[in-house]
């Protein structure tokens, strides 16, 4: 019995399986996903999904499926499952079981027919390869394959249209082809030789359930250019390779049971974290990077700063924390000392670079404090210059020491959704964990220049780092609340109840006394904390949404307003930790524990981005979500290291 699997039962109920999402990616950036019934609900889905930056920069969908025809006796059973508007089309019927564990594996079932579908990417290019074994069969059988293929963008929809082409090249074993002259070949190959047959035509108004209940356009239609058939025999297995460079079809076998081997079996809940940990990150020549999540992010400096320790340390993958904080040290460096760009869409906002002191921090478990201080605190000093220099566009350090940020129009912290061209979450001037992340990297800063007797940054920063201390206690705190004002504008203290305040008692360098981080600890467990993460709003708050679902203008007015966040977990169970110490560990793994039946619903083996605010709490936005999946097992990494002490 694999740890993930799914049963004939769960497979034919519609309901139930569509709502059911795995994900694989690799190291080229290159990524799979659908439904566990290979019915895509999302114009995000796709067998063969990569980065194209020649074009546009963005992700594409090359191949969005391959269906499958078994052929007895001049019988033909169709193995695929497609949505159309009214209907469900398809073999939904033949499904047996899902598996994810090796690899993503779904098992057919018709007459005296049994056959076992695998799938895995290759590591490290954009390769995905197929394996299909015939496990019981009566009588001769034939397999037939048919490409249905989409060549775009992946927030766009694929159109019927004249301009594509049905140009096509044999090649060994198969054949490459495209749908436009401005995209790459795909070389679609066997392991035996097959009859191709070119019968170029059009699927129409192929329907994706999700888009259509955002309100978005749901319909694509999708181009298949001919189809593969041969004959498969009991027993044996046939391999089918989807790549943008020819492979050499007599290794595809030992090249499918060679990635096999490169994978960390997801046989429980903190295996199933890691490998989706591993997910998010993507090599490339210009460096290493993370991507925020999964169908539809890109990357984020904010996220790749908070997320890369939670990623990385509890399977103590020090080579990706290393290489991708190389990577944003260059840029970052490159962005002050050279004028270069950051290429993030964040990269201006108040509060993401100061999330680099808590990566550093952080990274001190795999290095040294020697290295840390030479290689990247100047980069830190960098980005505490800039912000004491007032030379951030909206945003400045204020005469009383504090960060102040305001834009009309545009959110400036991580609460950023905008509806109707409007920030939904409204927080100008002084923001609490941006001030929180503002003396937290002041601090480390100083502290760390005190051991290597940097005289002359101390004498500039230390006085900074008091004044900052004491003011925030004096702007942020009231007699009269026991948690922190979220922002301060303009006199007024806004005292609604948020999770933001947290960040303040969970950093290493807090400007609180223990006392002040108990009081506004428990405001936050009384009033936010679910088995899911924190709410953004309690309960009894006029504009609260329990669930983010609806339209995309409802789902914007409830993602901040309500919506529960696994990632601020993490940050929950530091400040828990930091108070009550082990006698905090029951707790906080229980907080942890309560994470694992979510790795059988919304995203197989991984974290939703958030979660409804009311029960039962279900997954909502990106299946897999980096800062989601790097605060959980940062919760196990910081209970294990206490408990060890």
């Amino acid at each position: 019995m694999s740890y993930l699997e799914f049963d004939r039962a769960q497979l034919i109920n519609v309901k139930y399986s569509l709502g059911k999402e795995y994900l694989r990616t690799n190291k080229a950036g290159t990524f799979a996903s659908s439904t566990i019934m290979n019915c895509h609900t999302r114009k995000y889905h796709g067998l063969l999904i990569t980065p194209l930056e020649y074009l546009d920069g963005g992700n594409h969908v090359l191949v969005s499926a391959i269906d499958e025809t078994i052929i007895q006796r001049d019988a033909q059973f169709h193995m695929a499952v497609r949505k159309y508007p009214g209907k469900i089309h398809g073999g939904h019927k033949y499904f047996q079981d899902f598996v994810t564990d090796p690899v993503p594996a779904l098992t057919f079932h018709v007459g005296g027919v049994t056959l076992r579908k695998e799938m895995i990417l290759a590591q490290d290019k954009v390769q995905v390869m197929i394996k299909y074994t015939l496990e019981e069969a009566t009588s001769p059988t034939l397999l037939r394959l048919h490409p249905f293929l989409a060549f775009r963008n992946i927030h766009t929809l694929s159109k019927a249209n004249m301009d594509v082409s049905n140009r096509f090249e044999l090649v060994a074993n198969g054949i490459k082809t495209r749908m436009y002259d401005a995209y790459p070949y795909l070389y679609m190959q066997l392991s035996k030789k097959a009859e191709y047959i070119s019968a170029p035509d059009w699927f129409y108004n192929v329907e994706y359930a999700k888009e259509k209940d955002r309100g978005y356009d749901c319909l694509e239609d999708l181009f298949v250019p001919g189809f593969f058939e041969f004959e498969i025999k009991k027993g044996e297995s046939v391999y089918l390779s989807l790549s943008l460079s020819e492979e050499a079809t007599e290794k595809l076998k030992t090249d499918f049971a060679a990635e096999i081997k490169k994978r960390t079996p997801r046989t429980n809940f903190e295996n199933c974290l890691i490998n989706s940990a591993n997910q998010f990150f993507v090599r490339k020549p210009t460096g290493t990077e993370l991507i925020a999540g999964y169908p539809w992010f890109s990357k984020r400096l904010r996220n790749t700063l908070a997320a890369l320790p939670g990623l990385t340390l509890q399977s103590n993958n020090k080579t990706d924390f290393k290489k991708t904080l190389d990577t944003i040290t260059a840029d970052l460096k490159a962005y002050y000392t050279e004028g270069q760009p950051l290429k993030f869409q964040d990269a201006c906002f108040a509060d993401s670079k100061l999330w680099y002191a808590f990566t550093l921090q952080h990274y001190l478990h795999f290095s040294s404090e020697e290295e840390v201080y030479k290689k990247y605190l100047p980069v830190l000093k960098l980005i505490l210059n800039k912000f004491k220099t007032n030379s951030c566009p909206n945003i400045h350090m204020a005469e009383n020491g504090l960060i102040h940020a305001d834009s009309t129009g545009h959110p400036l912290t991580w609460m950023d959704t905008i509806s109707n061209n409007m920030p939904v979450t409204k927080r100008p001037g002084y923001v609490v964990e941006v001030n929180a992340l503002w003396y937290n990297a002041i601090a480390f800063a100083v502290n760390l220049s005190e051991k290597f007797g940097d005289t002359k940054f101390v004498s500039t920063w230390k006085p900074i780092e008091e004044q900052v201390k004491n003011s925030f206690i004096e702007v942020f705190t009231d007699e009269n609340h026991k948690g922190l004002a979220d922002f301060v504008y303009q006199n007024h203290k806004d005292f609604t109840i948020r999770p933001n305040q947290i960040i303040a008692a969970s950093l290493e360098f807090s400007p609180l006394n223990i006392y002040q981080c108990n009081d506004l600890l428990e405001e936050v467990k009384q009033n936010l904390l679910t088995d899911k993460g924190l709410r953004t709003l309690p309960p009894n708050h006029l504009n609260y949404h329990g669930n983010c679902a609806g339209s995309a203008s409802d789902k914007e007015q409830a993602y901040h307003q309500g919506t529960a966040w696994p990632w601020l977990s993490g940050h929950f169970a530091a400040a828990y930790l930091k108070i009550h110490g082990k006698g905090g560990l029951s707790f906080v793994r229980t907080m942890y524990a309560k994470f694992e039946e979510e790795m059988k619903l919304h995203g197989i083996g991984t974290i939703s981005e958030m979660f409804d605010a009311d029960p039962p709490h279900k997954g909502r936005g990106a299946i897999s979500y980096a800062w989601s999946v790097a605060e959980i097992l940062r919760i196990k990494f910081l209970a294990d290291n206490l408990e060890k002490q």
